[in-house]
């Protein structure tokens, strides 16, 4: 690998590791999470719900704290990093994106699933108009073929974002089968590659490596693993792995490694690993944040949660699509109780 390249991180752990602690962040934890990474010039750290602004309901899993303010207090102690926000058209709207702007996000992660880029036009080029930078998320990219994910990102590069996004959603992604993908969008955008792995496979850092080869240079992770599912790229690892490979980041490699260990890991309810439920994610190609969820219809129906991951990978299901997972469950209950 060349070591001219210098790539971007985006820290998720207060988005995507928000699936990991039941939205339940407070004030003070986005706070002190935020100021320490923002010291540890962390370029980008991104900041809603898990599922997004306006993600909080009964169906995706209610917040404990308004994420308005959660944005607000990362923006009041962030000098260096910008703070993102996530959109998926559907869940949030417009006026969300207008909101979060106004109290300082500087950058807009609009998320379709990846056969959807289209939903994405009016979010892309409103987050434009307010100034944001603007990146383009296609989700569950493993269940498309690779000429239909370059059509797609082609799409919401004219739209007007400036990244698109590969994202393994699921953790299912092998990694030639990445190689292909960013090769592709790389020869055929003009505009920076992004991934966004799940470790659920524990293959997020081979992976995101694959990803960085092919000229992904906007990456993100997930601070001590801190994601849905099995967590994604964990960041303090990445940044000493690119550290030792000659490729630079601008993190601060002893300050990342403290804010895991002092600041991350005691909120953590467990540590992140991978377990048969988020290996079986990865394995069957299913959305990561889809975990809880399974567990809890798992016990209810009193059925095993594997059986209902590998059945919602079977039909397809997708984010958005969380009420299917109590139907699936019931479905398994009654064939079960015939047999």
């Amino acid at each position: 690998m060349s070591n001219q390249k210098e790539i971007k991180i985006t820290e998720v752990a207060l988005r995507d590791g928000s699936h990991a602690i039941s939205h339940q962040y407070t004030v003070e934890q986005v706070t002190a999470i935020t100021k320490a990474l923002n010291e540890a010039r962390v370029p980008y750290i991104e900041v809603t719900h898990g599922d997004g602004l306006g993600g909080s309901s009964l169906q995706y899993g209610l917040s404990l704290t308004d994420e308005l303010k959660l944005i607000e207090s990362a923006v009041s102690v962030a000098d260096f990093s910008k703070i993102a926000v996530l959109l998926l058209p559907g869940i949030g709207t417009i006026e969300d994106l207008k909101e979060a702007a106004s109290i300082g996000a500087k950058m807009a992660r609009v998320a379709t699933h990846v056969t959807e880029a289209d939903v994405s036009k009016q979010h892309i080029e409103t987050a434009k108009e307010l100034g944001m930078e603007t990146v383009g998320f296609l989700m569950m990219s493993h269940m498309a073929p690779v000429e239909k994910l370059v059509e797609q990102a082609k799409l919401m590069e004219n739209y007007g974002a400036d990244t698109v996004y590969v994202v393994d959603s699921a953790g299912a992604l092998l990694p030639h089968q990445v190689t292909e993908r960013i090769k592709a969008l790389r020869q055929e955008l003009s505009i920076h590659i992004g991934f966004h792995g799940h470790n659920n496979l524990s293959l997020a850092m081979a992976n995101t490596l694959a990803a960085i080869e092919e000229g992904a240079n906007r990456i993100d992770g997930s601070i001590r693993c801190l994601g849905a599912g099995a967590g994604n790229t964990q960041t303090e690892v990445l940044v000493a792995v690119l550290d030792k490979m000659g490729i630079q980041t601008g993190v601060d490699l002893y300050k990342i490694m403290d804010i895991a260990e002092d600041i991350v890991a005691p909120i953590l309810p467990k540590p992140q690993e991978i377990t048969k439920d988020s290996l079986t994610l990865g394995y069957a190609g299913v959305y990561s944040s889809f975990l809880l969820h399974s567990n809890r219809a798992a016990e209810k129906f009193g059925v095993d949660s594997r059986d209902i991951l590998v059945e919602l990978g079977r039909r397809e299901i997708v984010g958005g699509q969380e009420d299917m997972i109590i139907d699936v469950a019931a479905e398994l209950a009654k064939a079960k109780a015939t047999v």
